[in-house]
C-alpha cells in the first residue's frame, strides 16, 4: 500500500493552464495542500480560447502513431503518454460530466464543443478538493533560502515556502492570455538549460505586393496542395496581410521555420488545382481563348479563382503569365511562393523550445534543483494541432504529480537504520 503524503505537505503550482490544473487535481487528491499561482485574474485563459472553435482535447489514432507526432521528443514523452493516454483523458473529461466524441478526422471533442463547461466543472472539483488559488501573482523566482518570490496585484513582494513546486507557465504564444515566456531568464540564471522559444504551428511572412495584400488578405485558399521538401499535404490555407497561415501551413511549420532559420527563406510549392490532373488541365487549356481576357479564360477553362490567379502572378514577380499551354499548366500545378520569416511568436498557436528534457528526471524534476518540476509547454517539445498539444500537457502533469508524491515521501522518510 502506498504511504500517505506527509501531513500538510505544501505544493505550489505556478501557472493555471490545463497542465497546472491537472497537477493540482492529482496532488490534492493524494492529500497535498495545493495552491495554484497565476499572474492573470482568472485561470485557463488559453484553454478557453482553444475551445472557441471546438475544444480539441486529444486524438483517437493508434497510440504508436500518436506518440510519433512528437518528433524528436517522442521517445522521451512515450512513457508519460502511455501512462496517461488519450483514453484516460477522455475518461477524465467524462468524469466531470462532460461527454466526448470522436470527429470524422479522429479528433476528440467534448460534446458541448466548448471549453467553458469543462473548466467550470473542473474548478468545482478543485474547490471540493481544497485547492486554493492566488491570482494576480507574478512569479519572480526565488529569494532567501529558497522561498518562492511573487509580486501581487499591488506590486507587494510575497515570499512563499513550499515542500515542492511545479512550474506550468506555458510557452510564449498568446502572451495576452498569460504565457509570455518571462520565466526563461529566471531558470537560466539558475543554470537550467532552456532552448530558445520559437513559434510553432504558426503563420509565415511572404513578400506580397501591396495590391495583392490589399485585395486578398483574409481570403481562404481551398482546396490547395502544398509541398515542401519531402512532404505534400492537402488542406486549407488563409492569406494574411503579411503572408500565409492555416492548417496546412501549420502542419509544415517546423520544417519551414528551421529552413528559414538556416538559409533565410523557404520556398513552398502550391498545386492550385489539386483535383485536376496535368492531362485534364492541358486538354482544357488547349481550347481556343478567343476574345476572352486571360483571367476570364483561366477562370472558365481551368476553374481558377481570382485568388489563385493572384498567387500565380505573385510567384512570377514582374513577368507576365505564360501563354504556352505546357508552361501555364506547370505554373498552376507548381506555383512557387517564397517565405522569408515566421509570423511573430505572439500569434503562434504554440511554441517550440523550452526547458531541456535532458536536465529533468523521468517525472520532470530538475536534477540539479530537487523539488522543482517543470511541465506542459514549458518543456522542449512541439507537436501539431489535432489534440496533441493538450494531451502532452495533461500527460506531463500527471507524471509530475506522481513525481512530487514520490519526492515528498522520500524527503520526509526517516534515514535507514545503521
Amino acid at each position: 500500500m502506498t504511504s500517505p503524503l506527509p501531513s500538510l505537505a505544501r505544493v505550489a503550482i505556478i501557472g493555471g493552464g490545463p497542465a497546472g490544473l491537472m497537477a493540482a487535481e492529482k496532488l490534492a487528491t493524494a492529500g497535498a495542500v495545493v495552491t495554484v499561482y497565476d499572474r492573470m485574474p482568472t485561470v485557463g485563459r488559453k484553454f478557453m480560447m482553444a475551445g472557441r472553435g471546438g475544444l480539441n482535447l486529444t486524438h483517437n489514432e493508434p497510440l504508436d502513431n500518436f506518440i510519433g507526432r512528437y518528433g524528436a521528443a517522442a521517445a522521451r514523452l512515450a512513457p508519460v503518454l502511455e501512462a496517461f493516454p488519450p483514453s484516460d483523458l477522455r475518461a477524465w473529461c467524462e468524469s466531470l460530466g462532460v461527454e466526448t466524441f470522436v470527429g470524422s478526422s479522429g479528433r476528440v471533442f467534448p460534446k458541448t464543443l466548448k471549453a467553458s463547461p469543462v473548466l467550470r466543472a473542473w474548478l468545482r472539483r478543485l474547490d471540493s478538493l481544497g485547492v486554493k488559488f492566488a491570482l494576480r501573482h507574478t512569479w519572480r523566482g526565488w529569494k532567501g533560502k529558497g522561498d518562492l518570490a511573487f509580486t501581487d496585484a499591488e506590486e507587494k513582494n510575497i515570499a512563499v515556502q513550499t515542500e515542492a513546486t511545479i512550474l506550468a507557465l506555458g510557452g510564449a504564444s498568446w502572451p495576452r492570455l498569460g504565457s509570455d515566456g518571462g520565466w526563461v531568464e529566471i531558470l537560466r540564471a539558475q543554470g537550467i538549460a532552456v532552448a530558445p522559444l520559437r513559434p510553432a504551428n504558426c503563420g509565415f511572412i511572404a513578400p506580397w505586393s501591396d495590391l495583392f495584400s490589399a485585395r486578398f488578405a483574409g481570403q481562404p485558399l481551398k482546396p490547395v496542395t502544398v509541398s515542401f521538401g519531402s512532404k505534400t499535404l492537402q488542406g486549407e490555407a488563409v492569406i494574411t496581410r503579411e503572408g500565409l497561415e492555416g492548417g496546412v501551413i501549420y502542419a509544415l511549420s517546423p520544417a519551414l521555420r528551421d529552413t528559414i532559420e538556416a538559409t533565410g527563406s523557404a520556398v513552398l510549392t502550391l498545386d492550385l488545382r489539386p483535383g485536376l490532373s496535368v492531362e485534364t488541365l492541358t486538354r482544357r487549356l488547349q481550347t481556343p481563348r478567343g476574345s476572352q481576357s486571360a483571367s476570364t479564360y483561366l477562370r472558365k477553362a481551368a476553374g481558377l479563382s481570382p485568388l489563385a490567379l493572384g498567387l500565380m502572378r505573385e510567384s512570377l514577380g514582374k513577368a507576365a503569365l505564360p501563354t504556352e499551354t505546357e508552361a501555364l499548366v506547370a505554373l498552376i500545378k507548381n506555383t512557387k511562393i517564397t517565405l522569408t520569416a515566421t509570423a511573430p511568436i505572439a500569434r503562434a498557436i504554440s511554441s517550440a523550445g523550452g526547458v531541456s528534457l535532458d536536465v529533468l528526471d523521468a517525472h520532470f524534476m530538475v536534477k540539479k534543483k530537487r523539488g522543482l518540476f517543470v511541465i506542459g509547454e514549458m518543456l522542449d517539445w512541439e507537436a501539431p494541432t489535432g489534440g496533441y498539444l493538450l494531451q502532452a500537457c495533461f500527460s506531463t502533469a500527471v507524471a509530475a504529480a506522481k513525481g512530487v508524491e514520490d519526492y515528498l515521501r522520500q524527503s520526509t522518510s526517516p534515514p535507514p537504520a545503521a
